[in-house]
């Protein structure tokens, strides 16, 4: 598999845990107050999906490097 195509894997997954983990923290505050576990845990995924987010975001303004001659722009 290309490396895009795992940080857009990543990505996904992600975003389900980052669902999960919110959805989890408002259910704790209904039943009262919750532990600082729960109300912490969205915070790594959220994390990891700005990294991920932010790689997908700059693919297309960094030129591919590829063998042979220069295009007309790298002149």
């Amino acid at each position: 598999m290309n490396w895009n195509i795992w940080v857009r894997q990543i990505h996904r997954w992600l975003s389900i845990a980052f669902t999960v983990t919110v959805i989890a923290n408002f259910v704790a505050m209904g039943l009262g107050e919750p532990p600082a576990w729960v109300v912490y845990s969205p915070l790594l995924p959220l994390f990891l999906l700005l990294f991920t987010g932010l790689y997908m975001f700059m693919l297309p303004y960094v030129p591919k490097r590829r063998g042979g001659r220069p295009t007309a722009a790298m002149k």
